[in-house]
């Protein structure tokens, strides 16, 4: 089967300061975490230059960056392909943001204002407008809670280390939130360490949030036995 190429949307935004190089690595990642690069898509240095409307010396200086971390490798032919995680991988980035997840909910209790408690709960709020409707936005929304949490905890090493692994997980390939029923346990989930942190109880914050990602992993192989 030939593999399509992967898309992205119009030129890059480039901060003050930000060589073309890095804005074109970050612009990347974002499109991994997106999803409009999936795993097993093409990557050619001259397709990623036009639609970023780059030339190709920073889109190359990108590309290496991306094949140092793990997160393409080189295709049959020209150009690279995205990853495509195995088994053992995903049990290994699961287990990493069990522990990552936890740690950043239970920092969280301890350092979250009042204003980003309720942050939590206008998240969830949207995540559960959009239940049944949209897949991809209830995953957006998701990122968006899980990244709150971790800005709540104060530290920016778990922050920084928590990002990375979103892109990681960005390889998986479809959200757990199309497997059925779903979206209304993980909406109970984010409720509890919601009232956790809320209450202040680092422990059972904690508890709930490597509990939340353990069912997320459940979720996630039953995705992978379907493929």
């Amino acid at each position: 089967m030939a593999r399509r190429p992967a898309r992205t949307g119009g030129s890059i935004s480039r901060s003050a300061g930000v060589a073309l190089g890095e804005a074109v690595f970050r612009s990347l990642c974002e499109a991994l975490q997106a999803g409009s690069y999936r795993a097993g898509d093409r990557l050619r240095e001259e397709e990623v230059a036009q639609r970023l409307k780059v030339s190709r010396t920073p889109v190359r200086e990108a590309l290496g960056r991306l094949a140092a971390r793990g997160f393409v490798e080189p295709a049959a032919g020209r150009g690279l392909i995205v990853r495509n995680l195995d088994i053992s991988e995903v049990l290994e980035l699961y287990a990493m943001r069990e522990i990552m997840e936890g740690a950043a909910a239970r920092l969280a209790a301890e350092h979250a204002s009042t204003t980003e408690i309720e942050a939590l709960r206008d998240i969830e709020q949207a995540f559960v407008e959009a239940s049944g409707t949209d897949t991809a936005e209830m995953a957006r929304l998701n990122r968006a809670f899980h990244e709150a949490i971790c800005r709540a905890a104060r530290n920016r090493y778990l922050d920084n280390a928590s990002r990375e692994l979103q892109d990681w997980i960005a390889l998986l390939g479809p959200t757990t939130f199309t497997v059925s029923g779903r979206p209304s346990t993980s909406h109970g989930e984010h409720q509890g360490i919601i009232e956790a942190i809320s209450a202040r109880d680092g422990d059972k914050a904690e508890k709930l949030a490597r509990a939340h990602i353990r069912e997320a992993l459940r979720c996630r192989l039953k995705l992978l036995q379907k493929q």
